[in-house]
């Protein structure tokens, strides 16, 4: 066993405590974290380990992004709130994207995170072999979840027959950094069937479930015109909040209610606020999810609905929304973002035990920031003017992640993708965006994408 002793100025935790060691250490034994604590005790007790002396970098755990979709389209759709955006922008993309163009588009976006701090991703997108191939190669901790469809007005989707395929194929089967779970695009997009499948598929593998739900006020209102109940009331009137683990994205529009029937189901939820805002769907009501105990953690969503997938301006983003939605400049604390981005999104997938916070025995998905940087500094982290957390979230930005590490494994090292070569992604992606918008476009010049589906159906 190879044992490496990180040594930082400042260690960041994120465990039940929220614990700061200043000039701490982490050791990393294999794929493990062996120790957590004061560099100078640590050094004394671990002579034989490899000592990494990282300077003037904070060490802090990888971040999980509980909801992203890869995709190609960053900045080529644009001004259209959500249901229209799809329709317009999003559906037609689907129906004429090829598998080797969506493995790209994750190749593009999971290196994007790791560059950025994030260690965790749940992906759900299309042709997902190339997805899983792609983090394989790169080293990610993905969980991936098939953008299925089973209905006919929403027939080029995945099929639940390629989620099931999927999941014999990758999932914690050539490694356990990468899960697959059952995914829907959203209740409109199934029939009663299938959702019977979907709960039979989550059962038979012991897998999790992932959809959209109470997006916008359009899915509510659509929701109650059709099913008589609030989108959480179906979701669990059809079972599909009783899975192994159910986490649900965006969940803007809920009522006192559906809140408690997440608190009940212990439901996950992945808040998105840039998305949220850029789509102009609303503000999540995130400090009654919390109250009740909900586990609450922070998505990008795609590159198109965002444009990137910076988890830190997430962070800051959560933060200002929530106090600007509510008029309260005390909203949301900052330590509660820093866990929605680490330990509490762990929680939201159900691997709080694994990943989420520099504790020993769990997994060493860990990260470095440069703070020799004017945005971060000062940085106290200690005392009554400790402004480490308001730095994390108010200042940090995915370009200070000097070290990303999954699994032990260096992955960024001095900001730099050590597991591809990403100058040789970005111009594949070049390359490739072309003719993909060229296909979307004579599609739609076919069959145009006036027509409401959701109406018709």
């Amino acid at each position: 066993m190879t044992s490496i002793l990180y040594l930082a100025e400042t260690v960041v935790t994120m465990n039940a405590r929220n614990d700061v060691f200043v000039e701490g250490a982490v050791l990393v034994t294999d794929k493990s974290i062996e120790a957590v604590g004061d560099a100078l005790s640590l050094k004394a007790r671990y002579q034989d380990a490899t000592v990494v002396n990282l300077d003037r970098t904070l060490l802090m755990p990888g971040l999980v992004n509980t909801h992203c979709h890869s995709g190609l389209l960053r900045g080529t759709a644009e001004g259209l709130p959500v249901w229209a955006w799809l329709q317009k922008y999003i559906d037609p993309m689907h129906r004429v994207i090829l598998a080797d163009e969506a493995a790209l588009a994750s190749r593009l976006c999971y290196a994007e995170a790791l560059l950025s701090g994030t260690t965790t991703i749940v992906d759900m997108w299309r042709h997902m072999h190339g997805s899983a191939e792609a983090a394989e190669n790169l080293g990610i901790r993905a969980v991936l979840v098939p953008y299925v469809a089973e209905h006919p007005d929403h027939d080029y989707f995945e099929t639940l027959d390629a989620n099931e395929q999927l999941i014999n194929d990758w999932h914690q089967r050539k490694s356990d950094r990468i899960s697959v779970w059952v995914g829907l695009e959203h209740m409109f997009y199934a029939l009663p069937a299938a959702i019977k499948r979907i709960i039979a598929l989550c059962e038979n593998y012991q897998v999790g479930f992932h959809t959209h739900s109470n997006e916008s006020r359009f899915d509510v209102e659509k929701t109650i015109e059709r099913y008589g109940a609030r989108p959480v009331q179906v979701l669990e009137q059809t079972g599909l909040l009783a899975t192994p683990r159910t986490l649900l994205a965006h969940c803007v529009w809920l009522d006192d209610i559906e809140i408690q029937l997440l608190a009940d189901h212990g439901v996950g939820v992945a808040h998105n606020p840039v998305s949220n805002m850029k789509l102009a769907s609303g503000a999540a009501r995130i400090d009654a999810m919390l109250a009740k105990g909900i586990a609450v953690g922070l998505g990008t969503d795609g590159e198109k609905e965002n444009n990137n997938l910076d988890m830190f301006e997430e962070l800051k983003t959560a933060s200002l929304l929530a106090k600007h939605s509510k008029a309260d400049a005390a909203a949301l604390d900052a330590w509660s973002i820093c866990r929605m981005a680490t330990i509490d999104g762990a929680r939201a997938l159900g691997m709080q035990e694994t990943i989420g916070s520099l504790e020993v025995g769990k997994r060493a998905d860990m990260i470095g920031l440069n703070i020799d940087t004017p945005r971060m500094t000062p940085l106290i982290a200690s005392g009554s003017y400790m402004n480490l957390q308001h730095n994390l979230v108010h200042a940090a930005q995915g370009g200070d992640v000097a070290l990303t590490m999954v699994d032990g494994a260096v992955l960024v090292r001095n900001g730099e993708l050590l597991s591809d070569n990403i100058q040789d992604t970005i111009r594949e992606v070049n390359l490739a965006i072309g003719p993909l918008l060229a296909r979307r476009d004579a599609w739609v010049a076919r069959c145009g994408t006036a027509v409401n589906e959701l109406e018709k159906s």
